[in-house]
């Protein structure tokens, strides 16, 4: 084969693997998006922003068929070893698990709809700070595929822990507020899975750290993972008991 044809057929490669890093990247920053603005629309009680979340839901599962036949083709056509190989394998379950993240998201503004027009139960403040731990994890996940940073994913893996900390006092608060009051519940129940939708977030997450120090390392990180997921076996007294 001639030189320029080889040179040709490698820069061809590098920049179907670059193209592919795009569409992951462009996936994690919509799921991104769809998380913060399912946090605000919680906060704010806003029907409508939570509504037009639902609607966003189609382009992140476009996306995913998308990657996934580019995934295909590339490993029919290129047949790639080692990293390589690893990369795109990794590029496939990352899309699987960005989809699952806008499906959790998309649950959780279907929740705020009907939330809306709910009396208050307790405080945002955790929800709030459940988001944003969740959402830096999911954006430092990300980065670390980008960057081939094996050490930046394994600090999102062990980082997992705050996340069932602060769902596990959502959850406990939750219960509390509906045996004070049998007139919460509704709305307490609603909150709660829109709490587990967010930690179940952030175990994405996690995944996508998983997958991509795989990818870079070609070993796997420990299989007990930090967790605080205590919530199951909560036990909340009545007031004054």
């Amino acid at each position: 084969m001639p030189q320029d044809q080889s040179e040709h057929i490698v820069r061809s490669y590098d920049e179907q693997l670059k193209r592919l890093r795009e569409l992951v990247v462009r996936m994690g920053g919509l799921a991104e998006r769809q998380l913060a603005d399912a946090a605000t629309a919680l906060v704010r009680r806003d029907a409508e922003m939570a509504g037009s979340i639902v609607g966003r839901d189609a382009e992140i599962d476009a996306l995913e068929r998308e990657i996934e036949a580019f995934c295909i083709r590339l490993l029919a056509l290129r047949q790639p070893v080692a990293q390589d190989l690893r990369f795109i394998v990794a590029c496939l379950k990352v899309a699987h698990n960005l989809e699952r993240i806008g499906d959790y998201a998309r649950n959780a503004a279907k929740r705020t709809i009907v939330l809306a027009s709910q009396p208050h139960v307790g405080s945002m403040n955790g929800f709030q700070w459940l988001a944003r731990l969740v959402q830096q994890n999911l954006k430092d996940a990300i980065d670390a595929l980008v960057n081939n940073d094996a050490a930046a994913a394994e600090r999102v893996w062990a980082n997992d822990a705050p996340v069932d900390d602060i769902y596990n006092g959502i959850f406990r608060e939750m219960l509390t507020h509906m045996m004070e009051d049998a007139r919460n519940i509704t709305a307490a129940t609603h909150m709660m899975f829109i709490a587990k939708n967010f930690e179940r977030i952030g175990d994405h997450a996690t995944n996508i750290a998983e997958t991509v120090h795989y990818a870079v390392l070609g070993d796997s990180l420990p299989d007990d993972r930090p967790k605080s997921d205590s919530s199951a076996y909560a036990v909340v007294r009545p007031p004054n008991a």
